[in-house]
């Protein structure tokens, strides 16, 4: 690794430097401590050092859509602006064919990913979920289905009487490839209980995730960060899943999710700094030296931050996803969706090679 240029870089932070540049893993102590330093410039290049070991100077994107069957939850979480009670104005519950319906009219034969995601809608029995994922696979057989939360999986555990495998094979029959990484916030009981995450608890979380990877799928994994989370739950967070990732080997990327405001008009003291997400991918990168890929979600940071991340450890900066809705429900500020051409020059503009990928990360096409 090249020398860091931080001459004024202090004794801890020189240990971990060390520590990184020898393989030696971080514990809770330095990921703690590299939330406090204001040496973002190090911490930065360490973090990208780290991701360039891995993966170059290649940075992953693909072509997918975002599909929401039902904006119908039994949860309340206090972060949400998405879900809705069933009647109220605004809620819906779409069938199959609406929503191939739907997708038809956005579709275009580059989408190689559907990412589906949506509220608990206890209204409907768990057939309705296995159902939907049928639909779509039939009329689009070679889109990946990239489906439900742990949570949703918890879930449809309750509605449907069966375990966690059960239902994650009920779902692979009817198509699902892998489950998106959403549903873990923090994992912190204290944490889900002060912010009423009224859905899988921690345990719960973790286990849908062994699960789906003892069935042979691999997975992805978030955090959603900036509320009422101390630094240490966010590194406790992420050595939870460095843990199950040690034992399964099963998550393909850490997603760090920024937390949005209820309210499109609120004001940036109620939106995380630029210093606070860069820090933030750049500890997932350094901390989770077990998995390939840490993302900069562009929905949640914008695009410009995005580009200024993949220089601190990010090598993935999600996809096209047309029409994102759970973010903007909040207040997210960003774009709903980018273009293919929008991210290879995002890409190119931050002077790393853009890739497009699959669901599983092999490449389609490289754009030297």
């Amino acid at each position: 690794m090249p020398t860091l240029v931080s001459p004024s870089m202090d004794k801890r932070m020189a240990e971990i430097v060390e520590k990184v540049q020898n393989g030696v893993r971080l514990n809770l102590e330095d990921g703690v401590y590299l939330y406090q330093t204001d040496d973002l410039l190090t911490l930065g290049q360490l973090a990208n050092e780290a991701n360039l070991r891995k993966n170059g100077n290649k940075v992953y994107f693909i072509e997918n859509m975002s599909l929401y069957f039902t904006n119908v939850c039994e949860s309340r979480c206090a972060f949400c602006n998405f879900r809705k009670d069933q009647g109220e104005e605004g809620s819906y519950t779409l069938s199959g064919p609406e929503m191939i319906q739907y997708v038809e009219e956005h579709f275009h034969p580059g989408i190689r990913e559907f990412h589906i995601v949506g509220g608990h809608n206890n209204n409907v029995p768990f057939q309705y979920y296995v159902d939907s994922l049928k639909a779509l696979n039939e009329r689009f057989p070679d889109v990946t289905l990239k489906a439900y939360t742990a949570a949703e999986i918890e879930f449809f555990t309750r509605i449907s009487g069966l375990s966690i495998k059960e239902v994650l094979q009920e779902l692979q029959k009817a198509g699902l490839k892998t489950l998106t990484g959403g549903g873990a916030e923090i994992l912190s009981d204290q944490y889900r209980q002060k912010m009423k995450v009224d859905k899988a608890n921690v345990d719960q979380y973790l286990e849908v995730h062994r699960t789906a990877h003892q069935l042979g799928m691999r997975t992805h994994t978030t955090m959603l960060y900036g509320s009422i989370e101390s630094h240490e739950d966010r590194i406790r967070h992420m050595l939870q899943i460095r843990d199950l990732q040690d034992e399964t080997n099963g998550f393909m990327v850490f997603i760090p999710l920024s937390m949005q405001p209820k309210n499109k008009n609120a004001g940036i003291m109620r939106r995380n700094s630029a210093y606070e997400d860069l820090k933030t991918i750049a500890i997932s990168r350094l901390m989770l030296d077990n998995i390939d890929h840490v993302k900069a979600y562009f929905i949640n940071i914008g695009a410009q931050l995005t580009q200024v991340a993949l220089s601190f450890g990010a090598s993935d900066v999600h996809g096209t996803i047309l029409k994102e809705r759970i973010s903007h429900a909040a207040g997210a500020l960003t774009p709903e969706g980018l273009t293919r051409k929008e991210l290879v020059w995002l890409i190119q503009g931050a002077g790393r090679i853009p890739v497009e990928r699959d669901t599983f990360y092999n490449e389609v096409k490289v754009y030297e």
